[in-house]
């Protein structure tokens, strides 16, 4: 994707008006942004841009409902996209940053913070193959990167001349240039309609020739291969099936000569039976000794039988799954055999009383003050899981000050800027009554949102550090 037209679709977003993220995804190929509908622009939800770093750095527009955007969204990692969305949800882009000579784009945004000062952050995008990369610059200092080439310099580059593609668009607009560069054109992409037709348009064509069709040929070389090796497992249990069949007989035969064993007892060679019917032993082999193998090697065919014929219904529901639904092969699932367990050995299985009904997480107290959700975690992994993976951005953190306890999340899903008072002192009596402050006289305990909870690489569980927090002193009580 050429440097000016990156700068030109990014300008032409910003318009008039300063739009806000709603949303933000981090999925392998890069990061995808939310913007909140506008006013007087007809947009009745939130559309996507999708900053690619692979396959190819370019810029995309989709809506949710572009099976590109689901493909992208599938593969979302949720503890990136959590911390990348603690610093741009809710910030309003207020500048666009490039250069139309270098494929860089830096994408400035303002929020106001809960404590009212007005926080700046610039998305940093780099969009050169093979160095492509995302970088977030903030106050404070923020560590969030992707990418995997190499690290680019903070400050925007400085080149000399004009590359070809600026000469390029010089060539074709002419003195139309510079409103080309800042999105006023339409004609900067081909299509029917205003710009954000034309690059939706555009984006869905590169996403299926460079992400979709190549998924497509993948799953159909895929699911090949899986036609193929059902067609190997056929041939085999038919093989194994008629190998089980012709070992049958035997146990006819192992019958006659036990039911005339008496006679029979240390015969070799053949036999002969009362009713003058004649049968060749194994050589070296006496009849009781043929009776025993013929026994064995019948009731193993007949257990051999048995579990062929739940393999065959395995392979006909495979078979059946494979060519009615069109599904990658991958999708299909392998016939999955039971696993044995040794006698006695308990099931690893979680009681229900352990069990959170929201699905997420360890178990926590659950305390429920004035209409509120108070959750209070039982031990230092149990608290980090609470912070960071149950509790959401908006939620309130409660823990003692300097002293070792529990972390006490009270739920907010309605996120109301502040709580009402008698809620915040209750719950901080419980957080200071699951501590080591609990035989103590008043404590203080800090107060602040889970946003403003972090937890540096190496820090031992339970540990965080707080961006910031307000102070509250009560006495512990449970």
């Amino acid at each position: 994707m050429d440097a000016p037209l990156i700068l030109a679709l990014a300008r032409a977003h910003l318009g008039a008006d300063a739009p806000g993220l709603q949303d933000v995804l981090v999925a392998p190929q890069g990061l995808l942004l939310a913007w909140m509908p506008r006013r007087g622009r007809g947009e009745g939800r939130a559309f996507w841009w999708a900053l690619l770093l692979n396959p190819a750095p370019e810029l995309w527009r989709l809506d949710e409902k572009d099976e590109a955007f689901q493909a992208l969204k599938a593969q979302a990692r949720k503890d990136e996209s959590r911390r990348w969305g603690l610093e741009l949800k809710g910030a309003r882009l207020v500048e666009v940053q490039g250069d139309p000579r270098e494929r860089w784009l830096g994408l400035a945004f303002q929020r106001r913070a809960i404590t009212g000062r007005l926080e700046e952050t610039r998305l940093a995008w780099q969009a050169i193959p093979g160095r492509a990369g995302l970088r977030l610059d903030g106050t404070p200092p923020s560590q969030l990167r992707l990418g995997l080439g190499r690290p680019f310099p903070k400050d925007p580059p400085d080149p000399e001349g004009e590359p070809p593609a600026l000469r390029r668009w010089r060539e074709r607009f002419g003195d139309a240039l510079e409103a080309a560069l800042g999105g006023e054109r339409e004609d900067i992409l081909d299509g029917e309609g205003d710009l954000a037709a034309r690059h939706r348009a555009w984006s869905l064509a590169r996403a299926q020739r460079l992400l979709l069709a190549p998924k497509a040929q993948a799953a159909d070389r895929a699911r090949e291969a899986e036609r193929q090796r059902l067609e190997r497992l056929r041939r085999s249990l038919a093989l194994d099936r008629a190998r089980h069949t012709a070992a049958l007989p035997l146990k006819e035969q192992a019958a006659r000569i036990s039911a005339e064993l008496y006679r029979l007892k240390g015969a070799t060679g053949s036999v002969t039976f009362l009713d003058g019917a004649t049968l060749d032993l194994p050589a070296g082999e006496t009849a009781e000794a043929a009776a025993r193998r013929w026994f064995a090697a019948a009731k193993k065919a007949e257990r051999g039988l048995t579990r062929l014929a739940v393999l065959e219904a395995d392979l006909a529901r495979q078979c059946q799954a494979l060519e009615a639904a069109d599904v990658p092969a991958a999708a299909v699932a392998k016939p999955k055999l039971p696993e044995k367990r040794r006698v006695n050995e308990p099931k690893e299985s979680k009681p229900e009383s352990l069990k959170r009904k929201d699905g997420k997480g360890a178990a926590f107290r659950s305390v429920m003050v004035d209409g509120f959700e108070v959750l209070i975690g039982k031990g230092d992994a149990d608290n980090d899981a609470l912070t960071f993976k149950v509790a959401a951005p908006l939620d309130v953190w409660m823990h003692v000050a300097s002293v070792p306890g529990s972390h006490v999340v009270i739920r907010n899903p309605d996120k109301l800027s502040e709580l009402p008072r008698e809620v915040l002192e209750r719950a901080a009596q419980l957080a200071a009554w699951h501590s080591k402050a609990r035989d103590g006289g008043k404590v203080e305990v800090h107060v602040c949102r889970v946003a403003d909870v972090s937890k540096p690489r190496g820090f031992a569980p339970g540990k965080v550090l707080l961006r910031q927090f307000k102070g509250i002193r009560v006495y512990p009580k449970g």
